[in-house]
């Protein structure tokens, strides 16, 4: 079984902040994939579906932001989930918007609820980072990130997150390199080349 957890802050105030790109990449998930609707469990909210052949259950933890890791570890111990078969999905400050990144284990980088998942499972979990972009000046970051998207977002945020659902089979087969491409290039489409003028024979 593969655990999908999307990261944000519960309550209609936050539901269209930056930091809740996790929960909404969650809602997208489990649309498109016609997964069961949202239940009450593990201290959050879960659906349960099937990607590759493997059942997968994604999961949004109700607890706030910075008490994530209680209801992932109590999502992963119940069902006895391999930390390489557990992705976090969250917002990314590093990382330009629109972009995305997988990588297994390392820091929080400042993110609290990264940071309260790895005390309650260590750091050795998949995570899917969401570019949500830097403010520019640490000053302005926490109003960044509890601030909602602005209108000039939604073209590549609607992107960037069509583009996690359509591809995100890849994850439970492995292929997190081959997700990281394939979410590139439909947010980030390679313009066609110029056609070449035809030759006229003289």
């Amino acid at each position: 079984m593969f655990l999908f957890a999307g990261l944000g802050n519960p309550g209609s105030r936050y539901s269209s902040n930056r930091h809740n790109i996790g929960f909404m990449a969650a809602d997208v998930i489990v649309r498109r994939h016609s997964f069961s609707p949202w239940r009450k469990k593990f201290q959050g909210e879960v659906s349960e579906g099937t990607l590759a052949g493997e059942k997968v259950l994604v999961l949004k933890p109700q607890t706030f932001m910075n008490e994530s890791g209680r209801s992932v570890g109590e999502a992963v111990r119940y069902h006895d989930i391999p930390l390489d078969q557990v992705y976090v999905f969250y917002d990314e400050l590093d990382l330009e918007p629109g972009k995305v990144r997988v990588k297994l284990g390392g820091g929080a980088a400042g993110h609290n609820g990264i940071r309260s998942i790895a005390s309650h499972i260590t750091p050795e979990f998949k995570r899917v980072r969401l570019g949500i972009g830097h403010p520019g000046d640490k000053r302005f970051v926490q109003p960044h990130v509890l601030g909602d998207f602005a209108k000039d977002d939604r073209d590549w945020l609607i992107a960037l997150l069509d583009a996690v659902a359509d591809n995100v089979s890849m994850l439970a087969e492995g292929q997190d390199e081959k997700f990281q491409s394939k979410v590139h290039l439909k947010v980030n489409p390679i313009a066609p080349r110029p056609a070449k003028p035809l030759l006229r024979e003289s």
